[in-house]
């Protein structure tokens, strides 16, 4: 289950990034796409979390859809899965989401929550 070594990471980040501070949530992207199962982050989460500034943190998953761009006739369309194809049938296309696997935002517990955001939106 890579869900736990990803978990770790997570909060090694945030826990870093936070300087000691409590957080009180985590928001993260991640993109159908990517092979990492939502419901397992968040079981590890709190295990992970044990004993560290994330301690009792909310965490919040957002999942992002699998959008591709097809080379041929140039659609936009909804990619279910790594192997859905073009509506006109082509295999040639240009991932534009549902890769992404990011921290979005932590919020902390001091003057009233800061928000803190990680990364280009």
């Amino acid at each position: 289950m890579h869900e736990l070594a990803l978990t770790q990471s997570i909060v090694e980040m945030v826990a870093e990034h936070a300087q000691g501070r409590t957080v009180k949530r985590v928001t993260l992207e991640v993109g159908k796409l990517t092979c990492v199962m939502p419901e397992a982050l968040r079981f590890c989460f709190d295990l992970v979390a044990a004993g560290t500034a994330i301690d009792g943190a909310m965490l919040d998953i957002r999942e992002i859809e699998g959008r591709a761009r097809c080379v041929s006739c140039g659609v936009e369309f909804v990619q279910n899965t790594l192997y859905t194809t073009c509506p006109c049938g082509a295999r040639y296309f240009a991932r534009i989401a549902g890769e992404e696997l990011r921290i979005k935002e932590y919020e902390l517990a001091f003057d009233g929550a800061a928000q803190v955001e990680c990364g280009p939106a």
